[in-house]
């Protein structure tokens, strides 16, 4: 584990630079700077190219990491890395001519009410292409272990240029028009930034040939192309019908509360980026005692690292709440369902890697398209009846069970699962630090609250995780800390 800690450590530390950057943006700035309208505006842009970049990228990132390591020669290598390269290009000007002829079409879904996006809808297609060349040269990456600077773009980049963005309008430096069109530019940006470093890692000799095993390659990146649109559906989808539903508004309303919940995956993020090509390689080797060790050991050390960040959301919500603007509260109950479900997901360690890199990688897809229908339902039954409530119900409902059925499924097919005695401990103690600290606060400010209190919830936390060594590998890492802190 000592690459994988080693740089998972690292994209940790970015990733949670990104997101300490990114809120900023989201509970201070964009509310504090921006009217709540154009705010739901960007976030609804956002929302719309994330979730139609995976149709450009067809899962050729995906497919990289797995049959990279497979190929031992290496005009297959290149002759997969030349595909994987055109890929986004043929499919993203596919959707751009479609996006052209039926452009008054789509400005016409945007009548009425919120009828704002119109004259910036076509940047939901430049945000598309930009992710999605950014997500294949980041995977390029990854194959050669070198992810520590794709996750600092990935993580960092653009939350930094937003906010530079966020400054200069705040100065009336720049209009409002322009920060929306600069916003897309940031990603266009990153994409050639990371291009440029995929590049210098391995520069291919070119060949736009498919390399032997087409077939497999093919039938591999249409169903992961599926199963990770169901994902990334999974995850935006409530937010895009907000958007049919209420006004714009609630766009930015839900977005901050799932913002905050989401900082719980950011361990998971960060593991994923060196865990995920060295499960392809177990997988692909048939190292069954290899992947099980890796299974159990990265869904303890995820599960202690995200139950701190639910600890510290969950019994800081109300005060952090209290920082925002009371347009953009919303209530309690989004944060602590979304945050569950969040945890729950990165309990699971590299359970999604597992199935994507397997044979059985089909079932992703069959399990995602039936949640992603029961989300969609869900949603337009629910939003309706509790508004944002009603997204928040159908998102834990969807995740919950998607979550629930890879388990089993990996269970099955394998005959491993991730959990030890030490899982349960681990989950006891997030129980009783939240009965702890939910119901009790410093009659402080906010702000001098939430560290007062975060302080002694960290302290304690990480001393009874060393103390009873749940996890070998944070432990390690504090004894490691420990050593060099006394020298």
């Amino acid at each position: 584990m000592g690459i994988i800690l080693k740089q998972s450590f690292s994209n940790l530390v970015s990733t949670y630079v990104g997101f300490g950057i990114g809120a900023i943006n989201v509970l201070l700035l964009y509310p504090n700077f921006m009217q709540p309208e154009y705010y739901g505006l960007v976030s609804y842009l956002l929302t719309a190219g994330n979730l139609l970049w995976p149709f450009m990228a067809l899962g050729v990132h995906n497919t990289l990491i797995k049959f990279f390591s497979a190929f031992t020669q290496k005009k297959d290598q290149d002759r997969l890395l030349s595909i994987v390269l055109i890929t986004p290009l043929i499919f993203g000007s596919v959707f751009g001519g479609i996006g052209i002829y039926f452009y008054n079409y789509i400005l016409n879904y945007f009548e009425g009410e919120n009828n704002l996006v119109q004259p910036y809808a076509w940047l939901i297609f430049i945000i598309a292409i930009s992710t999605a060349y950014f997500e294949v040269f980041f995977s390029w990456n990854k194959i050669f272990l070198k992810s520590m600077f794709g996750n600092i773009m990935k993580e960092v980049f653009h939350r930094v240029g937003i906010f530079i963005l966020l400054m200069l309008l705040y100065f009336n430096s720049i209009s409002i028009h322009f920060f929306i069109y600069a916003s897309a530019l940031v990603y266009v940006l990153r994409a050639l930034v990371m291009m440029f470093s995929a590049f210098k890692t391995y520069m291919p000799k070119f060949q736009f040939r498919f390399p032997v095993q087409k077939r497999e390659i093919i039938n591999y990146s249409f169903l992961i192309f599926i199963a990770g649109t169901v994902g990334v559906a999974l995850f935006d989808l409530d937010k895009f019908m907000i958007e049919h539903f209420l006004p714009i508004e609630n766009v930015a309303v839900y977005g901050i509360a799932i913002y905050i919940a989401a900082v719980i995956s950011a361990p998971l993020k960060a593991m994923q980026q060196i865990t995920n090509p060295i499960t392809a390689e177990f997988v692909n080797q048939n190292k069954k005692e290899e992947l099980t060790n890796l299974y159990k050991r990265t869904s303890l050390t995820l599960l202690i690292v995200s139950g701190l960040i639910f600890v510290l959301i969950i019994s800081n919500i109300n005060q952090l709440y209290a920082l925002i603007p009371e347009t953009y509260h919303a209530g309690v109950q989004i944060v602590f369902l979304i945050s569950l479900v969040k945890l729950f997901d990165s309990s699971l360690g590299n359970n999604v890697s597992i199935l994507f890199n397997s044979n059985y990688y089909h079932f992703v897809l069959y399990s995602g398209v039936a949640l992603a229908v029961l989300a969609f339902v869900l949603n337009l039954w629910l939003i309706p009846i509790y508004g944002i409530y009603g997204a928040a119900y159908a998102t834990f409902i969807a995740f919950f069970l998607y979550n629930l059925i890879k388990l089993i499924f990996v269970y099955l097919k394998f005959n491993i699962q991730p959990f030890t005695k030490k899982s349960i401990w681990i989950i006891s103690l997030i129980c009783v630090f939240l009965l702890l600290f939910y119901f009790w606060d410093f009659s402080y400010l906010p702000l001098v609250n939430i560290i007062l209190k975060s302080i002694i919830i960290v302290i304690a936390y990480v001393s009874l995780t060393f103390v009873f060594r749940l996890s070998e590998d944070i432990t390690g890492l504090l004894a490691s800390a420990q050593k060099t802190l006394k020298k």
